[in-house]
C-alpha cells in the first residue's frame, strides 16, 4: 500500500470550518448517525479557534483536495500522571480509503502525542466497524474490553447537573 506522492496533512485553519462540518457530516453518515450531528459552523469555530480551543483538526489532502481529516484533543490520566491526546474522530472519503492515507493521519496525530510526552493516544471504534477495528489491531492498538463508556446529554446532562436523578 503506498501513500500517493501528492499528500499532505495539515493543521485546520479557521476558513477550513465550512468543510470539517462537511467532513463531520459525512462521517455521521458512515457510522449511521447523521440525525445526531447538532454542530454548526459556528459551534466549531468556538470550539476549534475561539479563545480556548477545545480540540484541534488535521486536514489530509490530496492534489490540494481534502480526502479526509483528524479531530483530537488533550486528555489527562491520573494513573499515568501525565496528559495524553484522545482521537474523537478519524475519517477518510470513500474514494480515497485502503490508500494508508487514515493510517497516515493515525500515524500524525501519534507523532504529536508522542512530542508532546503524552502518557496514552486513546480512541474509541464502534462494534459493528469491523474494518476500522481490524485496522487498529494491525497497527498495535488494544481493544480495552474491560471498559464501557458511558454519556449523558441534553435533558439527561441538564437532570444530572442539577442534581435531579432518580
Amino acid at each position: 500500500m503506498n501513500l500517493p506522492d501528492n499528500l499532505t496533512i495539515r493543521p485546520a485553519i479557521q476558513d477550513d470550518v465550512p468543510l470539517i462540518l462537511t467532513l463531520v457530516k459525512e462521517l455521521a453518515e458512515y457510522e449511521q448517525l447523521g440525525h445526531t450531528v447538532t454542530a454548526t459552523e459556528e459551534s466549531l469555530r468556538e470550539s476549534l479557534f475561539g479563545e480556548k480551543p477545545a480540540a484541534e483538526v488535521l486536514i489530509a489532502e490530496v492534489n490540494g483536495q481534502p480526502v479526509g481529516f483528524a479531530n483530537f484533543f488533550r486528555s489527562f490520566s491520573s494513573f499515568v500522571g501525565r496528559p495524553g491526546l484522545y482521537l474523537d474522530d478519524l475519517y477518510v472519503r470513500p474514494p480515497y480509503r485502503r490508500m494508508g492515507l487514515g493510517r497516515a493521519m493515525l500515524c500524525h496525530v501519534a507523532a504529536i502525542a508522542r512530542d508532546r510526552n503524552a502518557g496514552r493516544f486513546e480512541w474509541i471504534a464502534l462494534d459493528w466497524n469491523d474494518p476500522a477495528i481490524r485496522f487498529y489491531l494491525k497497527l498495535g492498538a488494544e481493544a480495552l474490553e474491560d471498559w464501557t463508556m458511558y454519556r449523558v446529554t441534553g435533558p439527561a446532562l441538564d437532570k444530572l447537573a442539577s442534581g435531579e436523578f432518580d
